[in-house]
């Protein structure tokens, strides 16, 4: 193969999302805000834009419509240059079903694929939280000879069945001996017996061979028609899959502390901790590295405010993401993410959430630890996260961890 391939990437941005509920109650789960100003879909898009791939479709499903806008809105190149970013909804071209796994969701549009002709096709997920250049896993996987590459990351044993675990023939440490898609007992790393390497869930394939597994997966009858669960396994029982260790990629401006960062974003817990890593004293993910940008659409805001200065209140943040649009006037927020055009009002106080935007804290409203969903109002003297019996009585929603979270536009009353 040229080492100067054709390169067709796709997003895959269909999933249902129900563990982010309510988050995704009206929205895509790529469509969900992070970070302040980004939406998840910002990620994988970045990384294939920094990685010069830019003949990009992206796969959308569920409830698509904030999706489909954003990219339209954010995600626009000239034309002439032959770049783009395409949503494709479900196309139901095998049957009046959507799709049935992500393999499957391919498969319907594998005419898109057909008309670009490329040699390799760039697959990844629309859902976590990373930086990575993806020419160097392209450029590894036409110089193992796989037909099929899946990325690996290090993670915890006990976290096994959220994963595919892939075990590396130690003869060809880039190639897969054996895929499991989320097994239940599987033996942890030679050199680590307390971790695998778990699939990332991006993988790079050689058209005419993914061609193949897919035109058969469609037809067998044991299949759940996932990329991890049916396909990297097909590529590795016949010696054809190689892995990239994730820990090998090299990113401009990383730095030792947020290298090899990646994280999975599918649960409330997730999506919170993932937050939390933004606003520590050191990032473990740097939002501020400007040699890998990761693009999004800010519109028009002016500069975030901070106003009051007595000495009865102050209207001030610490240890905090503010967003452009965001007014703190007299209240205090403290180790919080805020989105664009919140307002904080004299003496209300949030600490430890994340405000997403258009919420609005009146005077003396209290939120900790706390997500708070689009244009929710607090009422005065109201609060989130007080009180946890509460919350529940009043039906938002309350993780094992204490996390609490409160739907788009709700009128919090006391």
């Amino acid at each position: 193969m040229s080492n100067n391939p054709k390169i067709l990437s796709i997003v895959l941005a269909g999933g249902e999302g129900t563990r982010l509920m309510p988050l995704t109650r009206d929205r895509a789960k790529p469509a969900v805000p992070f970070g302040g100003v980004f939406r998840l879909i910002d990620f994988p898009l970045s990384n294939l834009v920094n990685s010069d791939y830019r003949q990009i479709v992206v796969l959308t499903q569920y409830k698509s419509h904030s999706l489909d806008r954003h990219i339209s809105q954010m995600w626009r190149f000239a034309p002439m240059l032959g770049s783009y970013v395409s949503p494709v909804p479900a196309q139901q071209r095998l049957g009046k079903h959507w799709y049935l796994g992500s393999a499957d969701a391919i498969y319907q549009t594998i005419n898109i694929i057909e008309d670009v002709q490329p040699d390799i096709v760039v697959i990844v997920g629309a859902d976590h939280v990373y930086r990575m250049d993806f020419g160097q896993m392209v450029q590894q996987h036409i110089e193992s000879g796989a037909e099929f590459t899946v990325a690996g990351i290090r993670q915890p044993l006990s976290d096994s069945k959220q994963f595919g675990v892939i075990d590396v023939d130690p003869k060809h440490p880039n190639m897969i001996r054996s895929f499991q898609e989320k097994p239940e007992h599987p033996d942890g790393l030679p050199d680590d017996p307390k971790s695998i390497l778990a699939s990332m869930g991006n993988y790079v394939a050689n058209t005419k061979a993914l061609f193949e597994a897919l035109s058969l997966d469609e037809k067998a009858e044991d299949t759940k028609h996932d990329m991890g669960g049916d396909i990297a396994p097909f590529f590795s029982d016949r010696n054809q899959a190689g892995v990239y260790d994730f820990n090998d990629n090299s990113v401009p401006g990383s730095n030792d502390t947020d290298h090899a960062y990646w994280r999975d974003v599918g649960t409330i817990k997730q999506f919170y901790d993932a937050h939390m890593d933004l606003i520590a004293y050191v990032p473990e993910f740097n939002l501020y590295n400007t040699e890998w940008p990761i693009y999004t659409n800010n519109g028009s805001l002016p500069p975030a405010k901070f106003v009051h200065s007595g000495q009865d209140r102050l209207g001030h943040a610490t240890d905090s993401i503010v967003s452009p649009g965001v007014i703190v006037s007299g209240g205090e927020v403290h180790h919080s993410v805020l989105s664009p055009n919140v307002r904080i009002h004299s003496w209300a106080q949030v600490v430890d959430s994340i405000l997403f935007n258009g919420v609005i804290v009146n005077r003396r409203a209290r939120i900790y630890k706390a997500i708070i969903d689009k244009n929710v109002v607090l009422k005065e003297n109201s609060t989130v996260g007080i009180d946890t019996q509460h919350d529940i009585e009043r039906g938002f929603t309350v993780t094992p961890e204490g996390i609490t979270v409160v739907p788009k536009g709700t009128v919090v009353e006391d």
